[in-house]
């Protein structure tokens, strides 16, 4: 198993060589503006794009929790849009982050790291503006992408 690397960086600049691919967590409404998003629309307009139109045209694809799009934003750098998260406000069912849906898409990428020969990079997915606590997030990162020996590493602003 290859264990999981904290680094303090921009998860938008990965620190690493060869193919690489930054996860992170989307919601189910749509919305898109606030949060590591920002950061990944000012470097790529193609991953907005994507979840914006892949939103829009929900009625006829996959757009639901537990869906990734992978979305090309260098020849060796992808973004993957996870939807992990429910709404965007903490109410009466508790914070937006849904665990489980969480766990389908940390395996889809997975998978999709396989095949690209790719390396994982992210910020604390689901733990800031989705409500979610690091201290559940960590293990399925762990179990979904490092026990497949996938290089994953996880980046906390400096």
């Amino acid at each position: 198993m290859t264990p999981l690397r904290y680094v303090r960086g921009d998860a938008t600049s990965p620190q690493a060589a060869g193919p690489k691919l930054i996860a992170h967590v989307c919601n189910d409404l749509g919305g898109w503006g606030k949060g590591f998003v920002v950061a990944l629309s000012r470097r790529w307009p193609e991953p907005e794009r994507d979840y914006r139109a892949w939103h829009r045209e929900r009625a006829h694809n996959d757009f639901a929790l537990g869906a990734v799009r992978v979305v090309p934003v260098r020849a060796d750098t992808w973004v993957a849009n996870m939807i992990g998260q429910h709404g965007m406000r903490t109410g009466s069912k508790g914070p937006p982050i849904r665990y489980d849906a969480l766990s389908l898409c940390l395996g889809a990428v997975a998978d999709h790291a396989v095949r690209l020969q790719a390396s994982v990079h992210m910020p604390r997915i689901g733990a800031g503006l989705a409500g979610g606590r690091w201290e559940q997030i960590e293990p399925l990162i762990i179990d979904r992408l490092c026990a497949r020996d996938i290089a994953t590493t996880v980046y906390d602003l400096a």
